[in-house]
């Protein structure tokens, strides 16, 4: 396949080890992409303040979306797995498995890279609006736009190592340790044991008790 067709590569985990377990090349290079970058700040007015004061919260992930073309009409001489010489629906359909479709090996829908030139974005799909554009006499598609978005989804190791430091003031992603219970990680954290029940609350934990050695946890600020 053409090196320069933009590449969506699917992987059973977010730590994209090894080659992907399946792949889909587009037939037709997007016009255009738009790579979204966020930061969510609280706003703070005190009583008579003429202003509002920002509190840094945190950095959304990142987003890329965009729009391409399935064509069925034979029209489109591509190098794409979506060969111009299959249904519409047939077409889609692949893209589907590879980006949407929920995998029951994992549990949810795979993890994907996004490669196209200097774009090498790690993600999962979050949405796919389908807009048929042309068709046969008897109403089978023969072309197809896609407006698909994609949200940065990468490894819990990399998020607790790009946040770099031990402020309370952010939310944090941690491991447990063999030997970890939720008031000590809190202790590090916190500086105060006391927060270990939000803490727990936070991250859906039955049993705080007995947490084992590899879960990944979240500390959220305190207020």
């Amino acid at each position: 396949m053409s090196k320069d067709l933009m590449e969506i590569i699917a992987y059973s985990d977010n730590e994209y080890s090894g080659s992907g377990t399946s792949s889909c090349t587009v037939q037709i290079n997007p016009a255009s992409y738009s790579h979204e970058h966020r930061t969510s700040y609280n706003n703070t007015v005190s009583q008579g303040a003429p202003g509002a004061t920002l509190k840094f919260k945190g950095i959304s992930p990142e987003k890329i979306s965009f729009d391409i073309y399935f064509d069925a009409t034979g029209a489109v001489s591509t190098a794409s797995i979506l060969d111009s010489q299959v249904a519409v629906d047939d077409q889609i359909q692949t893209f589907k498995d590879v980006c949407f479709t929920y995998n029951g090996d994992i549990h949810e829908p795979n993890y994907l890279i996004v490669s196209w030139g200097t774009l090498v974005f790690k993600c999962k799909l979050t949405s796919l609006n389908i807009s048929y554009t042309l068709f046969q006499s008897d109403g089978t598609p023969l072309r197809a736009k896609l407006s698909v978005s994609f949200e940065e989804a990468i490894d819990a190791d990399l998020i607790a190592k790009d946040a770099g430091n031990l402020s309370p003031d952010l939310t944090h992603l941690v491991e447990v340790k063999d030997g970890d219970t939720l008031p000590l990680i809190c202790y590090r954290m916190y500086g105060d044991t006391s927060y270990y029940m939000e803490v727990a609350k936070y991250n859906n934990l039955l049993n705080f008790r007995d947490i084992p050695p590899g879960t990944k946890i979240y500390l959220p600020p305190i207020k």
